[in-house]
């Protein structure tokens, strides 16, 4: 019964901890320099990513004259796969070739909640297809604050982040990211599984 017990227990903190996990995954391209000079959806290649990274929110990437692996670990990236070999040990920007990412996922947003970005170059950050208005264009490191006005919920995201022109290369905001938590049928389901395996372990102590 004890290990019964534990099975339940190792079960219910893996829910919960999938629940609270503030993980999202980033992918990223080199483009060249004109194109870093956009951060915008439209310039997201449609190619596979030449590096694919989990990074736990709130981002703190920040860094000059960086390869993409020192970039990455600035804020503590993990689960990082090279598609394109020597990506990670690349430069950022060399002045002819920049980098362009895209995160992706949902985040619980309330009508009137301000982000505020550290950022050197530009984003384009949309919350339920609105667009929160930060500069797409190359900048000094500047902290920029931008206000939601869409409806109150959970939606989808997409922060699109370019460094070009140089080092350094900044991004740093806190996203309320929602991550799925399991559905009341899911629960059911389990627990039942859980009555059913318990029962059995009873029955067969008795014999």
């Amino acid at each position: 019964m004890k290990r019964l017990m534990c099975l339940v227990a190792m079960v219910a903190m893996t829910l919960v901890g999938t629940a609270q996990a503030n993980v999202i995954t980033g992918e990223l391209w080199h483009v060249p320099e004109a194109i870093s000079q956009n951060a915008i959806p439209a310039n997201v290649p449609g190619t596979t990513p030449d590096v694919v990274f989990d990074v736990n929110s709130p981002f703190n990437f920040n860094a000059t004259g960086a390869t993409v692996g020192a970039w990455l670990a600035s804020s503590g990236a993990f689960n990082i796969v090279e598609n394109t070999p020597g990506t990670l040990a690349s430069l950022m920007d060399n002045f002819s070739v920049g980098t362009l990412l895209d995160f992706q996922g949902s985040v619980s947003v309330t009508n009137g909640m301000t982000f505020t970005v550290t950022h050197d170059d530009g984003l384009t950050l949309i919350i339920n297809g609105v667009d929160l208005g930060f500069s797409p264009f190359p900048t000094a490191p500047v902290t920029s604050t931008a206000t939601y006005t869409g409806p109150t919920g959970t939606f989808p995201f997409e922060l699109v982040y370019a460094e070009c022109c140089g080092g350094p290369a900044v991004l740093q905001v806190d996203l309320p990211l929602s991550n799925p938590i399991p559905e009341p049928g899911t629960m059911l389901l389990l627990g039942s599984g859980l009555v059913g395996l318990a029962s059995r372990f009873r029955k067969g102590n008795k014999k």
